[in-house]
């Protein structure tokens, strides 16, 4: 899927050198839930073999690229519920030069298209740390509302942080 700043494509073993350069980098994971803790080379191997090899049908995992072929992180729905029509969302632009520049704006356009489109799903939602003002800002230009607040849900740098809880549905997404 290609937008005007990026493609989203399957991940491959060959994206493994781009994760390390990244996955214990703490300015990057902070707001990714998922990176508490460093993680090893071979942890990383074992996840990009399981990402790029199975087809799992409630996970999409997409890697984002530039369209100079750079990579520039990660999107993926997770928890796709079949019966509801719902997934919730995750994405990191992990390179800070390209934060604040349009690229997760138009990696949020390309999965919400697809989630709408070719899975045919009526909403889609997220999770954000109130403080996380430029990934906020992202998705409300992307359309998604704010639907409520997760209090002292995140532990991060030794505090308690609130979640905000952001969705789109289908009736809302604007192509």
């Amino acid at each position: 899927m290609e937008g005007k700043l990026v493609r989203l494509r399957p991940y491959a073993i060959s994206d493994l050198d781009s994760l390390m350069k990244w996955v214990n980098d703490h300015e990057v994971t902070r707001f990714l839930g998922a990176m508490a803790h460093p993680l090893s080379h071979r942890t990383e191997e074992m996840w990009l073999e399981t990402v790029a090899m199975v087809s799992d049908a409630n996970h999409r995992v997409f890697a984002i690229e530039s369209l100079e072929c750079e990579y520039l992180g990660g999107i993926d729905l997770r928890d796709i519920d079949w019966v509801a029509r719902r997934a919730a969302l995750g994405i990191a632009i992990v390179k800070p030069e390209y934060w604040g520049k349009g690229y997760g704006a138009d990696a949020m356009r390309l999965m919400s298209r697809f989630a709408f489109g070719e899975l045919n799903l009526n909403r889609l939602w997220l999770t954000v740390q109130a403080g996380n003002a430029r990934a906020i800002a992202c998705y409300e230009k992307c359309g998604y509302r704010r639907e409520g607040v997760l209090r002292e849900d995140w532990y991060v740098d030794g505090e308690y942080h609130d979640m905000v809880v952001m969705g789109l549905l289908r009736s809302e997404y604007t192509k």
